[in-house]
């Protein structure tokens, strides 16, 4: 497993986002938070098929390091993305 922390801006530490390559998702570390990946393509494309936040941890900004994250670890690694996810596909910045 890969960690990693996204910096919010604010001046509070960022949660630490874990790549979880076996479950195919990237989560919090408690595992409550967590967006969902298929790989297609022969492994040339990520496509992010949910993100799960529960309501005590919503308002955070979770949704989006996770999705900061797999739009990271994609470009690291020379993949692609398809946000079939509601939340990505009207969330890419």
């Amino acid at each position: 497993m890969e960690t990693t922390s996204v910096s919010g801006g604010g001046g509070a530490e960022a949660p630490k986002i874990v790549w979880n390559e076996r479950g195919q998702r990237f989560e919090t570390e408690d595992k409550q938070a967590y967006a969902e990946y298929v790989v297609r393509g022969g492994g040339k494309v990520m496509d992010i098929v949910h993100t799960y936040v529960p309501s005590t941890k919503r308002g955070l900004g979770l949704a989006s390091l996770l999705c900061v994250s797999a739009f990271t670890h994609a470009q690291s690694h020379s993949m692609s993305v398809i946000p079939t996810c509601s939340y990505v596909s009207v969330s890419i910045f």
